[in-house]
């Protein structure tokens, strides 16, 4: 699953309509609907819609006949697996009737290209652990970990034996790197998973 870096604008005129998408990161709904109320244009003929938050959805045709706007827009999201991303596609119509299959295509194919030229960055799903260890290992525990990628150190809390890290590990590597910790500190450190 990826996610866009940053938001990205694209513009094509079809059969003297004008079409314009915008698509940015989102991370809850109501980052979505800031999003899609910012980019709006209220002179316009059409503002349809859609994101997706992980199992989350929502889309609106915006006057348009039902199925031929939002549900392309969501389409083109799903279809290069983008996730907590919002595109709204805004429509000045131009005097031309496009048809059903016309306003799919437009939509759909607006929003696709937005996506396609957007900086896009991969979405790592992490799990939080606590590394409890001595003063003697904490160095070696640290920079290990500050090695590996993806992983964070959260908090870190000095007790009178040494430390307890909360770090965020990369859900896909987590077994590697607790084994490594493991065997680093000859099974000293105590790894516990955060709910």
């Amino acid at each position: 699953m990826f996610t866009l870096a940053q938001p990205e604008t694209f513009a094509q005129d079809i059969k003297k309509s004008r079409f314009l998408a915008a698509a940015g990161p989102v991370v809850d709904e109501a980052a979505a609907k800031a999003f899609i109320a910012a980019h709006s244009d209220a002179g316009a003929n059409h503002n349809c819609w859609a994101w997706r938050i992980g199992q989350s959805y929502r889309f609106s045709d915006d006057g348009e006949p039902s199925g031929t706007a939002g549900k392309p827009i969501l389409a083109a999201l799903d279809g290069q697996t983008l996730d907590n991303v919002a595109v709204v596609v805004t429509r000045w119509f131009g005097g031309i009737l496009l048809g059903s299959g016309g306003l799919v295509r437009a939509y759909g194919g607006t929003a696709a290209a937005c996506l396609r030229a957007a900086a896009k960055a991969e979405i790592v799903i992490s799990v939080e652990a606590k590394i409890t260890c001595g003063f003697a290992d904490l160095a070696i525990v640290q920079a290990r970990l500050a090695a590996q990628p993806g992983v964070r150190i959260i908090a870190e809390t000095f007790t009178a034996t040494g430390a307890e890290l909360v770090v965020a590990l990369p859900e896909a590597d987590m077994a590697a790197i607790v084994r490594m910790i493991t065997d680093l500190t000859s099974g000293r450190a105590i790894i516990a998973l955060l709910d």
